[in-house]
């Protein structure tokens, strides 16, 4: 368990999915290039298995905004999407509503 002040330190953001590549040297990744409220971010998330990368071009997702980056497979990262899964497979978080990039998720 984690405490109330301790989830707090969490920022939570919308983005929307501008660009995706592939991974040069991963299989199971993708590079998205994300709109975080006029900001562009990169990040490296593991739905290439759940997803075809055209797919994904214009989804409006929630992000972890204040992440510290990290190099994953040789690529940097600025951030990380939110996603659920279980054995029936992965689904990322979309947004109900169209809202702007770089709202704050409470």
């Amino acid at each position: 368990m984690i405490t109330y002040e301790e989830f707090g330190k969490i920022e939570l953001r919308t983005a929307k999915i501008i660009d995706v590549k592939e991974h040069p040297s991963a299989d199971r990744l993708y590079i998205l290039n994300i709109d975080i409220g006029g900001e562009s971010r990169q990040i490296v998330a593991g739905i290439k298995v759940y997803y075809a990368a055209q797919e994904l071009i214009g989804k409006n997702i929630a992000v972890v905004y204040n992440l510290q980056p990290a190099v994953i497979r040789g690529v940097e990262s600025n951030g990380m999407l939110l996603a659920a899964s279980s054995e029936q497979g992965l689904s990322i978080l979309t947004l109900e509503r169209d809202l702007p990039s770089g709202a704050v998720i409470k």
